[in-house]
């Protein structure tokens, strides 16, 4: 695996390396022992599924509070998405700041998110299914969001969402800092 540093402290695009033979093909997408040697989170104790029929469909701007904040390994293993994070932790020299990456099945990249950091996406294209390993349970009563057009963080989607679930268009907005 590739493990390849992003703008954002801590966040992580990974590559998996991808063997093909006559059979088809063979890819490592996960090694506690890599990954704790990357200094990254191994230890993971939820797997999710996400499945998607329309291009345009956006989930997010998810988040966990602490003390149940989680990281995230996302894996897009049908289709495409323009996956976005931001950076939520007050004390990171990346607070505030997003990021946005395509994943997609054809070129099997992962976005490693770090706990703290707001996570979405929007589908590129129809039938898509994404899967994501979590590092802590789900826990509605940590549960937040942000809003995914937010004007405080900016982020700039390569399309408009078509389906969108009315918690994710109500999260609410940031404040701007003082």
């Amino acid at each position: 695996m590739d493990f390849i540093p992003t703008t954002l402290a801590d966040a992580v695009l990974i590559r998996p390396r991808r063997i093909t033979d006559a059979r088809g093909s063979f890819t490592r997408v996960f090694c506690a022992d890599t990954f704790r040697a990357q200094g990254l989170v191994a230890a993971f104790v939820q797997a999710n599924h996400s499945s998607n029929r329309q291009r345009g469909t956006l989930r997010g701007m998810h988040y966990q509070t602490a003390p149940h904040a989680e990281v995230k390994l996302v894996r897009v293993v049908a289709g495409a998405i323009h996956d976005v994070i931001v950076d939520l932790r007050a004390d990171s020299p990346t607070y505030r700041r997003w990021q946005g990456f395509d994943l997609s099945e054809k070129d099997g990249a992962m976005l490693y998110v770090p706990a703290g950091f707001a996570h979405g996406f929007i589908t590129l294209t129809d039938d898509v299914e994404v899967t994501y390993q979590v590092s802590h349970p789900y826990t509605p009563a940590a549960e937040g969001g942000l809003r995914w057009d937010d004007p405080t963080i900016g982020i700039r989607w390569p399309l408009a969402p078509t389906v969108i679930s009315d918690k994710d268009a109500t999260w609410p907005l940031l404040a701007v800092p003082a």
